[in-house]
């Protein structure tokens, strides 16, 4: 349910209509190449600040046993910066970036700590589809309220709302409520895994952490095989994410109609729910390595596509192929991570590797913002993307997954 709750922030603020509203609202009558790079640069920056925080953050909860606390204190920063965006008046770009980097740093800090509840949650091989469930539920629950928004947005004055201006400002307002609501399952229900050293001080723990974090580090340098798929997913999990932030900005510098861009990322909401299942269902006959290539290789002809894209069905087509690969690439990444992290230790590893992911989140968006502008072409832009997918796929062909008898183990918590 916590999918379901925060993807609605991934889906109606980040990847629909905050990039609409910064270039045609918070930043009127600027180049657009220039709101390209200036949303890629917010973009990169919390990624970093999420990169610094993550590992040191995620030993800390190992240790306490804060993996719940944590999220739900980012949730709240999240929530708070979506909240934000309700109020700011027209022309304040600078503002906008701010609110936005604040609850994309409150997303996705929260997600490092309800990512470390899945081994505790789902053992062995039950990580597949819990991982897969929870994106679908995602996609299901941020295209549930993605398509109330929209219609908000084609028709304001259905809801007795002024213009469209005011019908994305009130989205923004029911995505923090939409998301704190749905997160009280995760709190109330899903216990928190036992704490390793329980009585440590909070200082001392934090000291621990990172040289723990350093420990961490040259453990999985020596383990060939995580270490060759950690950077794998640095570069394919950063042209993922990149293509989920900035395809709407791309479009809008395309010159496609702002309206059927939002109607099209409906499509990715609705057919990602069932294709994260199927791709669930595909890891128990082939394993996770296969079908994450598969769509890697589906990403790298779609940013080839994306640059003959010149018509608004275009796009939907586009959108239609994504929506298919975006869901399994992400719960079978996170589900064949998990089962190479060390018992009593996901904190840490996923501390780590969400560090990489959030690293990665950095590279993209500024290849693509401020590729865009020095070259005047946002087409040229996007290309840089193709060599992250291609790069990180020769990578993940070289992962060897762990043996399917260990994956089998019984799922009681006494074993």
């Amino acid at each position: 349910m916590y999918d379901w709750a925060n993807s609605t922030f991934a889906t109606t603020i980040m990847a629909g209509f905050f990039p609409v509203f910064f270039k045609e609202f918070w930043s009127h009558g600027t180049d657009p190449t220039l709101t390209t790079a200036r949303l890629g640069s917010a973009i990169s920056i919390g990624s970093f600040i999420m990169a610094a925080l993550s590992p040191s953050l995620g030993a800390l909860a190992d240790k306490k046993g804060y993996k719940k606390l944590f999220c739900f204190l980012f949730m709240l920063l999240g929530i708070a910066g979506s909240a934000m965006m309700t109020w700011i008046p027209q022309g304040l770009w600078f503002m906008a970036l701010v609110a936005y980097t604040i609850s994309n740093i409150g997303f996705n800090a929260s997600c490092v700590f309800y990512d470390g509840l899945l081994p505790s949650v789902a053992p062995g091989r039950e990580s597949d589809y819990a991982s897969s469930l929870g994106y679908g539920l995602g996609y299901l629950g941020g295209g549930v309220l993605f398509s109330l928004n929209v219609w908000m947005y084609l028709s304001p004055s259905t809801f007795f709302l002024r213009d469209q201006a005011q019908a994305v400002q009130i989205s923004f307002l029911t995505v923090a409520l939409w998301w704190g609501l749905f997160s009280i399952p995760l709190f109330k229900n899903v216990p928190e895994p036992d704490a390793t050293h329980p009585h440590i001080s909070f200082w001392q723990a934090t000291y621990d952490s990172v040289i723990k974090l350093k420990q961490t580090l040259l453990e999985m340098m020596k383990e060939k095989n995580t270490f060759i798929f950690l950077l794998a997913y640095w570069l394919y999990i950063d042209g993922v994410y990149t293509v989920m932030t900035m395809a709407v900005d791309f479009g809008i510098s395309m010159g496609l109609p702002v309206s059927s861009l939002i109607s099209s990322l409906l499509i990715v909401q609705f057919i990602g729910f069932p294709f994260a299942l199927i791709f669930s269902w595909l890891s128990k006959k082939w394993g996770c390595r296969i079908p994450i290539l598969i769509c890697v290789i589906v990403y790298g002809i779609t940013v080839i596509g994306a640059t003959y894209m010149s018509k608004a069905w275009h796009f939907a087509m586009l959108a239609v192929i994504i929506g298919i690969v975006q869901g399994g690439v992400q719960a079978l990444s996170r589900s064949l991570f998990s089962r190479m992290v060390p018992a009593g230790e996901s904190g840490e590893y996923f501390g780590l590797f969400n560090l990489v992911g959030k690293f990665a989140s950095i590279l993209g968006p500024i290849l693509v913002g401020w590729g865009a502008y020095l070259s005047g072409d946002p087409r040229k832009g996007l290309m840089g993307l193709l060599v992250l997918f291609v790069t990180g796929g020769i990578l993940l062909w070289n992962v060897r997954e762990p043996a399917q008898e260990l994956q089998k183990l019984p799922i009681n918590s006494n074993q």
